[in-house]
């Protein structure tokens, strides 16, 4: 596995070389490949040898390995040579990490579904009926825990109300409205906002939601009433058809589906205060990591040695807050080379876009696959879409790409 034996020359005195001749058959290695007498040996020999190319050759070197033999095969006296050494090159790849741009606000939203119930065509809010208290309490809890947050400020409460569809729709449209207003009035009444802090809207019947049941359920006839959600039809036509034509699907989704349209969702934006201490960012990442913007959490990377635990998690966590990011996913992909671990970087690389910073790193992951040829092309890609170092990387790969050529078969 880490060694190829080349073809072996005998030298004999005149007994000894008849002596093979006449046993060749008997003798366990037979001649040697070439075979001289000690006085007809030449001064020189001419020598030439053509072997595949296999990975271990890589850092090989070649030897003479020289054997002399008394009668009766005894090793007198053995050495080895060392003909031409084959100097191992190693890549050592340069990453470019790039620093995400900062926000001026840092402005997030929480958000959810409230599912209130309320007397048949009913519109005042009962907090005692039914489980309204606990879906009253979402929203809340959520104003509660970000209002006793000294780092955080509410800036708004945003209400959609949303009706089923049985019934008419004119009635569903009226009780839409008329419930989203009196959850506004019930939540205001809990704290002192201002006028407008709480925006509203409704939709008469959540026939996306309906759809979307629909389809992941197994109804009979669910590819029939899906036609008939998708179709031109005006609401109350699309409701009667369903009841009329289908009538043990439309019972179930009754039972099972409607109540569960009855929602109101709600969305909380508020503002997290900017960090520029890094003491404090990694106070903050330590506790509430989620409160940091993507630059804050890369400032926190310069704090530690590359390729270090501490290192490795600030990009982990980067990437898992800001999971569609590019940047941090390209960030992270570097971290994950400087460690290693090339398949979590490939998984990384995947969703780090095409910029010339990713299609640089793509060059890298390639490099230290040992797939020279390819990396090249990257490089030289990257290196047009202006990154300076990577020309020069580019024209590194050429004595990879020599020494491994097995590579310009593979591309």
């Amino acid at each position: 596995g880490d060694t190829l034996h080349l073809e072996t020359m005998g030298i004999y005195g005149r007994r000894r070389f008849i002596y093979n001749q006449r046993n060749e058959s008997k003798l366990e290695d037979a001649f040697q490949d070439v075979n001289f007498l000690n006085k007809e040996l030449p001064q020189t020999w001419k020598w030439t040898k053509s072997v595949p190319y296999q990975s271990w050759m890589d850092g090989a070197h070649l030897e003479l390995c020289r054997n002399l033999y008394g009668c009766c095969n005894d090793l007198l006296q053995g050495d080895v040579i060392c003909l031409s050494g084959y100097e191992e090159i190693i890549y050592v790849p340069e990453f470019i990490y790039v620093t995400p741009p900062a926000e001026m606000e840092k402005v997030r939203e929480m958000s959810g579904s409230a599912y209130i119930d309320f007397p048949v065509s009913r519109t005042e809010i009962r907090a005692d009926y039914r489980n309204n208290r606990s879906e009253i309490g979402k929203i809340l809890a959520g104003l509660d825990s970000l209002r006793k947050d000294d780092d955080i400020s509410v800036l708004s409460l945003t209400i959609k109300g949303y009706a089923s569809p049985e019934s008419p729709y004119a009635n569903n449209a009226r009780l839409a409205k008329g419930r989203t207003e009196s959850l506004k009035k019930y939540v205001s009444q809990q704290y002192s906002f201002d006028d407008d802090f709480i925006i509203t809207s409704y939709e008469a019947e959540d026939w996306d939601g309906l759809r979307e049941y629909v389809a992941a359920s197994s109804l009979v006839h669910k590819n029939e009433i899906l036609a008939i959600i998708d179709s031109a039809l005006d609401p109350d036509p699309k409701e009667l058809k369903i009841r009329k034509e289908y009538p043990s699907d439309y019972k179930f989704l009754l039972d099972n589906c409607y109540p569960a349209l009855r929602h109101s969702d709600y969305v909380i934006e508020y503002k997290i205060k900017s960090y520029v201490d890094l003491e404090e960012i990694r106070n903050v990442f330590e506790k509430e990591p989620g409160k940091l913007s993507m630059n804050e959490i890369f400032s926190l990377s310069t704090l530690y040695e590359p390729g270090s635990d501490s290192f490795n998690e600030v990009f982990d966590v980067a990437v898992a807050l800001f999971p569609a990011s590019e940047i941090t996913n390209l960030n992270a992909a570097n971290a994950a080379m400087e460690r290693g671990d090339l398949m979590k970087a490939e998984k990384y690389l995947a969703k780090a876009g095409d910029s010339p910073q990713s299609t640089y790193a793509a060059g890298v992951l390639s490099a230290l696959k040992k797939e020279y040829l390819k990396a090249k092309e990257l490089f030289l890609k990257a290196s047009e879409g202006g990154i300076s170092k990577a020309a020069e990387t580019a024209d590194s790969m050429d004595e990879f790409i020599l020494r491994s050529g097995n590579n310009i078969n593979k591309y």
